[in-house]
């Protein structure tokens, strides 16, 4: 599943998230949320969380050099067309010192790899409809849109709901 992609003369290794990795990882989520302007738990409940994956998910990191350069995390679904399985990108990441150095399509490409080694067809995930330039990298990769529209429920909806 290792694998290195070189883009530019930088080779951006890819690979599964290990439990040594957890600071790293923790330090990068936290970089994430803060770019999204969103509330970030704790760095405890984070390592908790990384070291409580449900099976099914997993984290994909890419590295520049020694340090953490982005992550992709995932996770298997089924069924999809055909009853199939996919595989879904949930959060798709690269740490804003290393945007523009390939980390993401690194990161694309090793999910990719992952799909077809779970036996899955296709490669599932939303983005930000105003972001040009993200749409336009997951163009360059061979992504169509579905039509669909990606919805969510959750708090007091999600409560309301499993009340009803």
């Amino acid at each position: 599943m290792n694998r290195t992609v070189d883009r530019g003369g930088v080779p951006v290794p890819v690979r599964p998230f290990c439990l040594a990795d957890t600071p790293a990882t923790v330090a990068l989520l936290s970089e994430m949320q803060a770019h999204y302007g969103v509330p970030c738990p704790a760095a405890e409940e984070i390592a908790a969380a990384l070291a409580d994956l449900p099976p099914g998910n997993g984290i994909l990191l890419a590295e520049i050099g020694a340090s953490l350069a982005g992550f992709a995390g995932w996770s298997l679904q089924w069924p999809g067309p055909g009853l199939k399985r996919g595989l879904f990108l949930k959060e798709l990441y690269v740490a804003s010192t290393c945007r523009g150095m390939g980390v993401g399509r690194a990161l694309m490409a090793g999910l990719a790899r992952l799909a077809l080694h779970h036996g899955a067809t296709r490669l599932d995930f939303t983005a930000d409809a105003t972001n040009a330039r993200l749409l336009a990298f997951y163009v360059r990769l061979g992504a169509a849109p579905d039509g669909r529209r990606f919805h969510r429920i959750g708090g007091g909806a999600l409560s309301a709901l499993a009340a009803s």
